[in-house]
């Protein structure tokens, strides 16, 4: 624990089966018959354990058992082991977040929970990826900084031919509206479900790849913003199932070809303003809000290994298609991997933030806001200021560094990284990088086309 962390409660019983905060009604047109508890593990994966929901009072209380070695399981499933995590013993409780207790519109009689997990003396669990999150913005908190954050969503939508072959929804043109006409019950489907679930949608567009489509939503506090790309990923599935659609999430559905993103945009905040704008600093950033962006943009290197774990990332992170590979920033710059961004004049104080180009949703969104506040904070603490603007693309630029170009070299900048491993502490940050090493070693004999096919199933 950093020593200026708030000290980590212990587990105290629940005030109810919905929680002070929830919205599910029991006694709706279509109640609530089961709860899925989900949360993500270090390969990126959804998993979930799901309850009656008559059980859901005792479980908000104690929780159900959860074994620590799902902390090293592979995207495949198969499991690893690291130093501290691993192997067949011990055992914690997964505790639903009631304030997070959210009606699935697109799976009637579903609801579905975030979940926290603790030991069995009730204390949080070091390896829990949601609660490093929660640490990491409350570590912000006490230096009076908030952050509000945001997950753009982006996915292939399709089906399989017999030959199990992936065969995209539509084609040309790209942000075309001949794709919405194709889809368009489907999205207006996915629009009506995730205002059902109180999610507060942007925009809903296609996108520039065969199948692909977009959804942006208003950013939230770290955590929240984290729950809700888990959320809105899953009813995206449901509601295209229903329309006899697979979809994928995978960062490189067919090599070559423009992949699948999860930007992430954030902005800190101070005192209500928005240090992303009315500054004395570059285009407008506040001297410490230019600190916070400095430390992000230091740190990147070894948060790609966070935000674009793997192999199929890096078949996405290729020049001359947005995936934000140099490491530099820039006003609007779309090729940089940190991406300034004002919005219209007249609203710039509230909209003003920074996307981080980059990473992709086999990503954990738990670590990836936890790992970027901490990197912000470093950047502060240190007094950082961004080096020069690159404005155009910086492939012409000459002199600007690329990321990481491998997993392997991703991984070496994270086990380097004074800063983010402080940050995650020990346990979490020996099971991230035990699952890290043996993606590499499984995926060392598999050709593109064989990475971006499990990817595309997998995700």
């Amino acid at each position: 624990m950093h020593a200026s962390d708030p000290a980590e409660p212990t587990r105290g019983p629940a005030s109810g089966p919905l929680g002070a905060s929830a919205t599910v009604d029991a006694d709706a047109p279509d109640p609530i018959d089961v709860v899925a508890l989900g949360w993500v593990d270090n390969a990126g994966i959804t998993r979930v354990k799901t309850i009656p929901y008559a059980r859901l009072d005792a479980v908000a209380t104690h929780g159900v058992g959860f074994s620590p070695v799902f902390d090293v399981f592979l995207a495949d499933d198969s499991i690893t082991a690291g130093t501290l995590v691993g192997g067949p013993a011990g055992d914690l409780r997964l505790i639903p977040d009631l304030a997070a207790l959210r009606p699935l519109a697109a799976q009637p009689g579903w609801a579905w929970a975030p979940g926290d997990r603790y030991t069995q003396d009730g204390v949080p669990y070091a390896g829990c990826q949601r609660t490093f999150a929660r640490r990491m913005a409350a570590r912000a908190g006490l230096r009076g900084l908030s952050l509000r954050m945001g997950f753009e969503v982006e996915w292939v939508t399709g089906t399989e031919d017999s030959a199990g072959r992936f065969v995209p929804a539509f084609h040309k043109a790209a942000y075309g509206m001949s794709r919405v006409v194709r889809v368009s019950g489907q999205l207006r489907e996915l629009t009506r479900a995730l205002a059902a679930q109180d999610v507060s949608v942007l925009q809903v567009h296609p996108e520039y790849a065969a199948g692909q489509l977009e959804v942006s939503v208003a950013p939230e506090d770290p955590v929240g913003a984290a729950d809700t790309t888990v959320l809105v990923r899953e009813t995206i599935r449901a509601v295209a199932a229903r329309h006899g659609h697979a979809v994928t999430f995978a960062p490189c559905v067919l090599p070559g070809e423009v992949g699948n993103g999860a930007h992430l945009h954030f902005s800190p905040w101070r005192d209500g303003m928005n240090l992303c704008h009315g500054g004395e600093g570059p285009r407008g950033l506040t001297r410490e809000g230019e600190a916070f962006l400095a430390g992000v943009l230091r740190e990147l290197p070894a948060l790609l290994a966070i935000g674009a774990p793997g192999a199929a990332s890096h078949l996405r992170l290729v020049p001359a298609q947005w995936a934000g590979v140099y490491r530099c920033w820039g006003l609007e710059n779309r090729e940089a991997a940190l991406r300034l961004v004002t919005g219209m004049a007249g609203e710039r104080q509230h909209t003003a933030n920074a996307e981080l180009k980059c990473f992709d949703a086999t990503a954990n969104p738990y670590l990836v806001v936890g790992t970027v506040i901490a990197a912000g904070l470093a950047g502060i603490e240190d007094g950082l200021r961004l080096p020069v603007e690159v404005p155009g693309d910086p492939s012409a630029a000459g002199g600007v560094p690329r990321l990481p170009e491998s997993p392997a070299a991703a991984l070496a900048a994270l086990e380097a990284s004074a800063v983010l491993r402080e940050a995650l502490g020990e346990t979490l940050f020996d099971a991230i990088t035990a699952v890290r090493r043996a993606e590499i070693v499984r995926a060392a004999g598999m050709t593109p086309s064989e990475i971006a096919g499990e990817a595309r199933r997998l995700y």
